[in-house]
C-alpha cells in the first residue's frame, strides 16, 4: 500500500516553493499516491528516468479516456492527434523521424549567431535601468527565434505567444472554464494562421523550417497539413515555454548566490551552470504516462490504461541520487538531466533551449555584471510548469 499525500498545486505556498512537498515525498520512500492529482505519482530520479524509457508505457490517450473529452474542447484534441508529443510507435516514429530531418542539430547550431545578435538588441531596447527581464528579455527570445525558424513574421511574435499562452493553460492545475474557452480560441486561431502559411509555403518555398518539414521524406511519406500545423504549433509552444521558465529561473538564482563566481569566458563553465539551473529548477515539473498493461511497481500495481506522474521536478533534489541536492552548485558536473524528459519523447527543442541559455545568460550578465534583483520574485501559478509571473531587476554595468 502507497502512503498517501495531500497538497494542492495551486497553494501559493506550494507555488512559490514546491520543494519541501517534494522532500518528504522522497522521504516516504518516492513513490506516493498524490490525492489531488488521484494517481501514483513518482519522485526519485532512478524511478522517474526509468519510466521514461520503458516502453510498457507511453503518451497516447487510452481510446475509452478520449472519449470522455467534452465536445467543446475538440479544437484542441483535435491538434494533439497529430501531435508527436502524445503519440506512440508507428505514429511517433514516422512523425518524430520527418521532424529530425528538418529540424537538425546542424540547422540549431548555425542560429547561434542570429541569437547573440537578438539578445544584443533586446538589450540595447530595454526600458529603463529597472526593467521586468522576463517581459523584455527572456520572453522574446525564444518566441522570436522559433518564429523566424518557421519562417512566420517576426512581428506576429507577441500574437504568437498570446495564443501560446493560452494553449497551455490546457496543462496547468489551475485550468478553469474561462482557460479551456480561451485555450479553444486560441487552437482555432493558430490553426488557421498556420494553415495559410503551410499553404503558402507549399506554393512558393523559401529557405525555412515550414518549407524544409514540407520536403521531409522518409519511405515515401510525408507529412501531412495537419500534422505540419501541429507540429509547428507544439515547436513553438513547448520550445517557448521550457526556454523562458528556464532562463527566468536561471537568472534568479543567479542572483540570490551572488557570492558564486561564474567565468563567463569558458564554454565548459556555462554548460556546467546550465544543467545546474535545469536540476536545481527545472521548467517542467510533471510528466504524465499512461500504462499500457499491467505492471508491478513494486509498491503498488498499475492497471492497464492508469496515468502515472513522472515528477520531473523532484528528481534534481533526491538525496540518493546527488550529492547535496538542495544546494545549487554551478561547478557540479551533471551526466543526466530530465529537465527535457527521456525516451522517445526526449524534448526535440532541447538542443535550442540550451543554445538560447548558453548565449542570453552571458551575455547579460557580462553587461551589466551588478545586477540586482529590484524586488522579491514570485512564481506564476502555472503548474505543472514552474516558471516566474516576474522578475523586476535593477541594471548595473
Amino acid at each position: 500500500m502507497l502512503p498517501k499525500v495531500a497538497q494542492s498545486p495551486t497553494n501559493d505556498d506550494f507555488v512559490q516553493n514546491p520543494y519541501p512537498f517534494y522532500e518528504t515525498c522522497l522521504a516516504k520512500g518516492g513513490k506516493v499516491f498524490w490525492e489531488d492529482y488521484n494517481m501514483v505519482s513518482l519522485f526519485k530520479y532512478n524511478d522517474v528516468s526509468n519510466i521514461l524509457k520503458d516502453r510498457r508505457f507511453g503518451r497516447e490517450c487510452p481510446e475509452e479516456k478520449k472519449q470522455g473529452h467534452r465536445k467543446e474542447l475538440a479544437p484542441f484534441y483535435e491538434l494533439e492527434d497529430h501531435s508527436m508529443l502524445q503519440l506512440e510507435p508507428p505514429k511517433h516514429t514516422r512523425l518524430r523521424g520527418l521532424v529530425l530531418r528538418a529540424f537538425t542539430s546542424r540547422k540549431v547550431n548555425s542560429m547561434a549567431a542570429e541569437i547573440e545578435t537578438l539578445c544584443a538588441q533586446l538589450m540595447q531596447n530595454f526600458s529603463s535601468n529597472q526593467v521586468n527581464i522576463l517581459n523584455e528579455y527572456a520572453n522574446k527570445i525564444p518566441v522570436i527565434i522559433i518564429a523566424r525558424l518557421l519562417g512566420v513574421p517576426e512581428e506576429m511574435s507577441d500574437q504568437l505567444l498570446r495564443w501560446s499562452n493560452d494553449m497551455v493553460m490546457m496543462y496547468q492545475a489551475r485550468r478553469t472554464e474561462e482557460h479551456e474557452e480561451r485555450a479553444i480560441k486560441a487552437s482555432k486561431e493558430f490553426s488557421v494562421f498556420m494553415r495559410s502559411y503551410v499553404e503558402e509555403r507549399r506554393s512558393k518555398p523559401k529557405d525555412d523550417l515550414i518549407t524544409h518539414l514540407i520536403s521531409a521524406e522518409e519511405n515515401g511519406e510525408k507529412l501531412t497539413t495537419d500534422e505540419l500545423i501541429t507540429t509547428c504549433i507544439l515547436l513553438l509552444n513547448a520550445g517557448h515555454e521550457a526556454t523562458v521558465h528556464s532562463l527566468g529561473n536561471g537568472i534568479k538564482v543567479l542572483l540570490e548566490n551572488k557570492k558564486i563566481m561564474i567565468d563567463w569566458q569558458s564554454e565548459i563553465k556555462i554548460n556546467q551552470l546550465i544543467e545546474e539551473i535545469l536540476r536545481f529548477d527545472p521548467p517542467l515539473h510533471i510528466f504524465t504516462r499512461y500504462a499500457y498493461d499491467q505492471i508491478d511497481l513494486g509498491d503498488c500495481t498499475l492497471n492497464k490504461g492508469d496515468e502515472v506522474a513522472l515528477v520531473l521536478g523532484a528528481t534534481g533534489r533526491d538525496k540518493t541520487f546527488w550529492s547535496d541536492p538542495e544546494y545549487f552548485d554551478p561547478n557540479r558536473v551533471i551526466k543526466k538531466n530530465t529537465a527535457f524528459g527521456g525516451g522517445i519523447h526526449f524534448c526535440v527543442g532541447a538542443t535550442l533551449a540550451r543554445l538560447e541559455m548558453q548565449i542570453a545568460l552571458p551575455m547579460l550578465f557580462t553587461k551589466y555584471p551588478k545586477i540586482e534583483l529590484a524586488e522579491n520574485p514570485r512564481y506564476a501559478d502555472v503548474y505543472h510548469f514552474h516558471g516566474l509571473e516576474k522578475l523586476l531587476i535593477t541594471l548595473k554595468g
